[in-house]
C-alpha cells in the first residue's frame, strides 16, 4: 500500500516537471531570440564628416583682387617636348690633325730647326739629317739626268736625219729605245728624292751644296707636342722624330645605350660642356656601326671647333643630346606645383580656379608633358601658382579642413 502510494508521488512529481519543462521552453526560445538581436551587434563603419583634402578638393577658389591681378593663364596645347640624353665623354685628337715626323733615311742629325711646344707653320723645316745614302741617290739623280739628257738628244737628232734617210730605220729605233731606258731610270731615281721630300727644283737648277742634308718639314701646322731627336743623335728608317699636332679642331667621344643611340644620326647637334669651360655645339659625324661587346653601347663621335684650345685631349667632358617626340598635350613647368604630396596645378574654370592632380611625362625646353588630368585647350595658371597655392591653403584651414 505505502509501496503504491510513493509510486504516484514519484509520478506526480515527474509529470509536474515534465509540465514545467514544456511550459518553460516558449519562454527561454524569447529569451534567446532577444538575446540575438540585442547582443553583439557587427561593427559599424565609423562615421566621418567626408570632407575632402586640400590636394583632393575640386571646390572653385576665388582669389582676392590682389591675387587675381597677379595671375596669368594660357593653354594647354600639343607642342613636341624635347628630351635630353647626357653622357660622360672624353676630348681626343682630331687623327686628320696629327702628323708623325719619321726619317725615311738612315743618318746623323746635323740641325735641329725647332723644340718642345713651338708652333710651326705647314712646310716650316723641322731637322735636318746628314746621310752618305742620300748622298749616293743625289748622284745617281745627276748621272741619270745627264745620260737622259745625252740620250734625248741624240734620238731628236737622229729623228731629223732619218726623215732626211741619211740614217737607217733601226738606228732610229736603237736611239729612242735608249733614250726611253735612261729616261725611266731617271724618273725613278727622281721620284724616290721627291718621296723623301728632296727639292730636285735645286738640283736641277745645280745648286747642289746641301745636297747631303735631308730636311724634314712639318706636313701640318701645329705644335710641337713630342720631341725625341736630339743633335748628333743616329737616326733609322721609321724613327720617329717629331710629334705636330693642331687643336684646333678635336674629337669627342661618348657611349650611349643602344636605345637611345638610335634616336640619332649623323648631322645631329650635341653639346660638349667641359668642367669649369663654356658649352660648345658640334655635329654628330659618326655612330659606331657595331656594338661595343663590354659595355653594350654605341660609341659616337662629335667634331668639336676648339679654336681657343680650352677642350684638351684625354679630359672628361659631359656630352647632351637631344631629340622631340611626336606633339603631346604641355604647358608650363612654371604651372606644376605640389600640395599635400599631390603633384597637380591650377585650371581656370568659371568664375574661379581649381587645384588638379596631374600625371607627368617628358620634360624639357620649358614645357612639360600632361598624361592624364588636362586636355588640349583647357587654361592652366602658369604665373601666381604660388599665390593660388596659398590662397587655397588659408581658404582650407579657415574652414576647419
Amino acid at each position: 500500500m505505502n509501496a503504491t502510494r510513493i509510486e504516484r508521488n514519484n509520478r506526480g512529481a515527474a509529470m509536474k516537471r515534465r509540465v514545467t519543462t514544456i511550459g518553460l521552453l516558449p519562454t527561454l526560445l524569447c529569451l534567446i531570440s532577444a538575446c540575438s538581436d540585442q547582443g553583439v551587434q557587427p561593427a559599424k563603419p565609423a562615421t566621418s564628416s567626408d570632407t575632402p583634402t586640400v590636394a583632393s578638393s575640386s571646390t572653385s577658389i576665388h582669389p582676392p583682387p590682389a591675387v587675381q591681378a597677379r595671375l596669368r593663364t594660357e593653354p594647354a596645347a600639343l607642342r613636341a617636348v624635347p628630351e635630353l640624353v647626357t653622357a660622360p665623354g672624353e676630348v681626343a685628337l682630331d687623327l686628320k690633325q696629327v702628323a708623325k715626323i719619321t726619317s725615311r733615311i738612315g743618318g746623323q742629325v746635323e740641325r735641329i730647326h725647332v723644340q718642345l711646344g713651338d708652333r710651326v707653320k705647314k712646310g716650316q723645316p723641322l731637322i735636318a739629317i746628314g746621310s752618305l745614302q742620300l748622298d749616293q741617290l743625289i748622284e745617281e739623280y745627276l748621272v741619270g739626268k745627264a745620260q737622259a739628257d745625252v740620250a734625248e738628244n741624240s734620238f731628236r737628232r737622229t729623228e731629223k736625219l732619218r726623215a732626211d734617210d741619211i740614217v737607217t730605220e733601226r738606228k732610229l729605233i736603237e736611239d729612242k729605245g735608249l733614250y726611253l731606258e735612261t729616261q725611266a731610270r731617271f724618273q725613278h731615281i727622281r721620284e724616290k728624292l721627291t718621296n723623301m721630300g728632296v727639292s730636285t727644283a735645286q738640283l736641277d737648277r745645280g745648286q747642289h751644296e746641301d745636297r747631303h742634308l735631308y730636311t724634314l718639314t712639318a706636313p701640318i701646322a701645329g705644335t710641337v707636342v713630342t720631341q725625341s731627336a736630339v743633335r748628333g743623335q743616329g737616326v733609322g728608317p721609321g724613327d720617329e722624330l717629331f710629334d705636330v699636332v693642331d687643336t684646333g679642331r678635336v674629337w669627342v667621344f661618348a657611349n650611349l645605350p643602344i636605345e637611345q643611340a638610335r634616336k640619332f644620326k649623323e648631322g645631329d647637334s650635341g653639346t660638349i660642356t667641359p668642367k669649369g669651360g663654356e658649352a660648345v655645339v658640334a655635329p654628330l659625324t659618326y655612330l659606331a656601326p657595331i656594338v661595343d661587346e663590354t659595355t653594350r653601347t654605341i660609341r659616337v663621335r662629335f667634331e668639336v671647333a676648339n679654336p681657343t684650345g680650352q677642350l684638351k685631349p684625354r679630359e672628361y667632358v659631359e656630352v647632351a643630346l637631344g631629340w622631340s617626340g611626336s606633339p603631346v598635350v604641355t604647358v608650363p613647368v612654371s604651372a606644376i606645383t605640389t600640395i599635400e604630396k599631390t603633384r597637380g596645378l591650377f585650371l581656370e574654370s568659371e568664375g574661379g580656379y581649381t587645384f588638379l592632380p596631374i600625371e607627368t611625362g617628358r620634360e624639357g625646353g620649358g614645357w612639360i608633358e600632361i598624361r592624364r588630368g588636362v586636355k588640349e585647350g583647357d587654361r592652366v595658371v602658369s604665373d601666381g601658382v604660388f599665390d593660388l597655392k596659398n590662397v587655397l591653403l588659408k581658404e582650407h584651414i579657415g574652414a576647419g579642413e
